[in-house]
């Protein structure tokens, strides 16, 4: 189940490259759609990896200036989509094009927008600042999934599992599991979602804010971040000196951005960087941070995969609703609403252009 009308990342600014004399073109596929991704100049272009004629796939081809020419019979393609030029032919044919997705970049996110052309909205875009701001120091990460989105999302939308998965990385005490969260809609009209506020007072500091600040004593932690359509978390989180810890100073502040691109119903993209702010720590921290970060997420994915393997092979067995479970459930039916209504719009369009289509003469002579 997805939502199309969105702004889905499909690569890091960095993956599209400046020279694409090497003749690689970037290629991902987001909610089973194989996608290319180029440079035309200054701007970007996306197109469907797949040749109108025989199906073959673009990035099979070279680029010449602006144009992709197919690489098995030589058929050229516009940024547009449109083809120009087909090997042994005055004139292309009106039908031979592929499909073009609106595509843009924003703080070295590259989005595709996988719905409605004319709906592609820029300020559906997330706000992912510490991505690309000299306020924030974090390095670009990827990770590749062999399982649904959704689980991934409900993974994020219940930090109590830091306790447990994430005991000797990201969290290092149960009483975040012991903590409620606290779960509210996402006002704003441009962004559909959830926010989610989580604090403990009193906990020992865990690993990854050892670099940062060397704590002897607790702290006390909080997590706040926002869960948008259709799989994005952007969060502020930190800790700082609890009040009985009369001993240490300083405070750890962090900003991560992290989202969840559909690749098949089966598998899925996952971009993420958590960002320090500048000055914390030493001249190799970002790159401490992102390892310590690689294993936790690690630490995600071997669980999720284990869950989804079992899952896979218990058709008939029912997930048991707890309270911790109050933020991913919102998100779920939030996930049902959105595709729901497009399914009956998309159903709708499709009624109209059956009425509407002129009816062939059954009259004989």
């Amino acid at each position: 189940m997805f939502v199309r009308n969105c702004w889905y990342v499909i690569a890091w600014d960095h993956e599209i490259p400046l020279d694409q004399a090497n003749g690689q073109i970037f290629t991902r596929t987001v909610l089973g759609e194989p996608i290319v991704v180029y440079r035309a100049g200054t701007e970007l272009v996306a197109l469907a990896d797949r040749c109108c004629h025989r199906g073959a796939p673009l990035s099979k081809g070279r680029l010449e200036g602006s144009n992709l020419r197919c690489g098995y019979h030589g058929l050229l393609f516009n940024p547009q989509g449109q083809c120009i030029e087909v090997p042994g032919m005055d004139t292309a044919p009106a039908k031979a094009c592929v499909k073009r997705y609106p595509v843009v970049a924003k703080n070295k996110w590259i989005f595709v927008w996988m719905g409605e052309p004319e709906k592609a909205d820029l300020a559906m875009l997330p706000d992912n600042y510490s991505c690309d701001s000299p306020d924030w120091k974090n390095l670009p990460g990827y990770m590749h999934y062999d399982t649904n989105y959704l689980l991934i999302c409900d993974n994020l939308l219940d930090f109590s599992h830091l306790s447990y998965v994430h005991e000797k990385t990201l969290g290092g005490s149960t009483a975040i599991a012991q903590s409620r969260a606290d779960v509210s809609d996402i006002t704003a009209p441009s962004q559909r979602g959830l926010r989610v506020k989580r604090y403990v007072a009193e906990l020992p500091s865990p690993p990854s804010y050892q670099r940062v600040h060397n704590f002897t004593g607790t702290i006390e932690r909080w997590w706040d971040y926002d869960f948008v359509l259709p799989g994005t978390l952007l969060m502020k989180s930190g800790g700082r000196p609890s009040k009985n810890n009369a001993v240490d100073r300083g405070e750890v502040e962090l900003h991560s951005c992290q989202t969840l691109t559909p690749e098949t119903e089966n598998s899925t993209h996952y971009f993420f960087q958590q960002g320090h702010k500048t000055g914390q720590g030493d001249a190799e921290l970002a790159g401490a941070m992102y390892q310590m970060l690689l294993r936790a997420f690690q630490e995600d994915k071997d669980m999720i995969g284990a869950q989804s393997a079992t899952l896979a092979m218990s058709l008939d067995f029912k997930m048991l609703p707890l309270h911790l479970d109050g933020a991913l459930t919102r998100f779920r039916h939030l996930i049902e609403i959105e595709a729901g209504q497009e399914a009956l719009a998309a159903a709708a369009r499709v009624q109209t252009s059956v009425i509407a289509a002129p009816q062939r003469s059954t009259a004989t002579a």
